[in-house]
């Protein structure tokens, strides 16, 4: 039988992965050097390609982030981070407190901003993405639409049984290139919607 998923096929199991476990498989060297893969709620998940505007998106609201935070956090590009027992997400950025140095041996395991270019994964980081960062306890998590042109921003983790890892926000705010935005990390800092867009 050909399928592109395995969804809904109630005969199959998966297999599910912890973090230690994905780290192991990291450390053997089971995935080649910079395979897009990362754990999301103890599944492997293969990334969205990068294409141009992809990739500049992500390079820009890293430089405008870096600019809002200064040396009071350290933004990541495409980096792990240990959310749970269960999921090591690689945002195409992460804020997190401290600098480089601090995570010379192991990942961050907390981020005051995460944020995720999305164009073909739009549903994905909105819904299992947007979900799973929540259950983190992430208070600030952007999508930045790159189909729509607009930066969807959540705040306000909540418990939500209906969602796929229990967590949702309860806050959902939808800015176009003109608008501003201040990180809740950094309420005195504003971030311009347009410099985030290739």
């Amino acid at each position: 039988m050909a399928t592109d998923t395995l969804a809904g096929m109630a005969n199959y199991e998966t297999r599910r992965f912890t973090r230690l476990e994905y780290e192991k498989l990291i450390d053997l060297g089971i995935f080649q050097p910079g395979e897009a893969i990362e754990l999301v709620g103890g599944q492997l998940v293969v990334a969205e390609p990068q294409g141009a505007r992809h990739y500049t998106a992500i390079v820009k609201t890293a430089r405008a982030l870096q600019a809002a935070f200064g040396a009071a956090a350290y933004v990541r590009i495409q980096g792990p981070i240990g959310l749970d027992d269960e999921s090591e997400p690689e945002p195409d950025i992460a804020v997190v407190p401290g600098s480089i140095d601090d995570y010379g041996q192991e990942h961050p395991v907390r981020a005051v901003l995460v944020v995720e270019v999305a164009e073909s994964s739009l549903a994905f980081d909105r819904e299992y993405k947007g979900s799973l960062y929540a259950r983190g306890g992430v208070r600030d998590y952007w999508v930045l639409n790159l189909v729509d042109c607009v930066l969807e921003v959540y705040r306000e983790p909540r418990a939500d049984a209906a969602t796929p890892f229990g967590w949702r926000y309860a806050h959902r705010e939808v800015l176009e290139l003109g608008a501003s935005v201040a990180p809740v990390a950094v309420p005195t800092a504003r971030v311009v919607v347009s410099h985030l867009f290739p």
